[in-house]
């Protein structure tokens, strides 16, 4: 059985102030006509399919068109939500499109019902696991004891009804211990938001969603799709894709990428002002890239923006890089900083004030008060 594995479309998404709407509609085409191509059998979507919780009704058209022309090619969709999404949103009319083969994943409330496809090699139960936080499997699960997000996770996943014979793919929107984020996430401070990738081990395939660099965490199997289109500058020169994986009899499964050409690339330009002026020592026939321009004067210019937007008019930012700017630069950057949890920062706090640890009584205390701030009182 053939699938495809996307994520993190985020429809409507603004970058800088400025709409990518039309850019979205470009990639969309781009992974219509390698559907058309391959011909999988499903399509697995792993969250983020909107920027917000609202999104604008451009980006709920555009995503109607590519869901029509998915099904107008009896490709199955298979959509969940993630933690941009607004999950009861998302699975309006769930039941009614589950008919046309859009099978819409409704707001977490306990164990998952599978939905089986067929090939040759027999069954594949593909499960769907929205976005879930601590809060929402307690609710589901009162009599257990969660309070991390790998607990949460693992508690969601325990009551499966696998079937050891089955082939089983899971499509789930988490952050896996390991992986590399970038700018364009929402990553929790310090990790507390981890899922420990072992929790997912009875899975054939993990279809991720959250993380926009295409990426493994461990296995092959155990994979983020990426974002298919480049939302910040630190994803500048990476290859976006739509993962593609093959699954035959048990225990065999491939996974290969499909490449995903932007209407327009996100670059970095560094220079002087005079030298980035000079039309013929960049880009060429590529101005109209999305640019974050980095000038390296030591005198600000004047207006530096709008003149360079008469070249290159996509400038979606501009900074500078010289003796006066390094002079400043004194903070950590965030990838270079240890990751802990609240928890482990307020404890190392605390030591340094009282010179004693604190009590595992203040601890339980501490970690419930972090949660119910981390998760907005739910």
């Amino acid at each position: 059985m053939k699938l495809f594995h996307l994520s993190d479309l985020h429809l409507g998404k603004r970058v800088l102030e400025v709409s990518m709407l039309s850019d979205q509609a470009h990639i969309l085409e781009q992974i219509l006509a390698h559907v058309k191509a391959q011909q999988p059998q499903a399509v697995l979507i792993s969250g983020d399919v909107y920027d917000k919780p609202v999104p604008p009704v451009e980006a709920v058209r555009l995503f109607d068109d590519f869901l029509w022309n998915l099904v107008s090619r009896d490709v199955q969709v298979l959509v969940i939500s993630g933690n941009h999404d607004s999950p009861e949103r998302m699975a309006f009319g769930g039941r009614i499109m589950q008919q046309g083969g859009v099978s819409l994943a409704p707001a977490y409330e306990g164990p998952l019902i599978p939905i089986t496809l067929k090939d040759e090699h027999g069954p594949v139960d593909i499960y769907l696991l929205p976005f879930i936080k601590p809060a929402h499997v307690r609710a589901a699960f009162p009599q257990t004891q969660v309070s991390t997000y790998s607990q949460a996770v693992a508690q969601a996943l325990t009551e499966l009804p696998l079937v050891p014979s089955h082939r089983s793919v899971l499509a789930a929107h988490q952050f896996v211990t390991g992986a590399v984020t970038c700018q364009s996430e929402e990553i929790s401070i310090g990790g507390m938001d981890n899922v420990d990738g072992s929790v997912f081990d009875a899975f054939d395939y993990v279809a991720l969603g959250h993380l926009h660099s295409p990426q493994h965490v461990g296995r092959d199997t155990l994979r983020y799709c990426g974002a298919p289109l480049a939302y910040s500058f630190s994803e500048a020169g990476q290859t976006k894709s739509v993962t593609m994986v093959l699954l035959e009899e048990k225990n065999h499964v491939s996974v290969s990428t499909l490449p995903l050409i932007p209407l327009r690339e996100m670059r970095k330009l560094r220079g002087t002002y005079l030298e980035l002026t000079a039309r013929s020592t960049y880009l060429g026939t590529h101005t109209e890239d999305y640019l974050h321009i980095i000038l390296t004067d030591e005198q600000d210019i004047p207006d530096a923006i709008g003149r360079l937007r008469s070249i290159y008019p996509n400038v979606m930012q501009l900074s500078y890089d010289n003796q006066r700017t390094r002079s400043q630069a004194h903070v950590i950057p965030a990838e270079h900083a240890q990751r802990k949890s609240p928890l482990e920062l307020f404890e190392q706090f605390y030591e340094t004030q009282n010179g004693s640890s604190i009590t595992p009584q203040q601890e339980d205390l501490l970690r419930d008060f972090i949660e119910s701030v981390w998760e907005g009182g739910a």
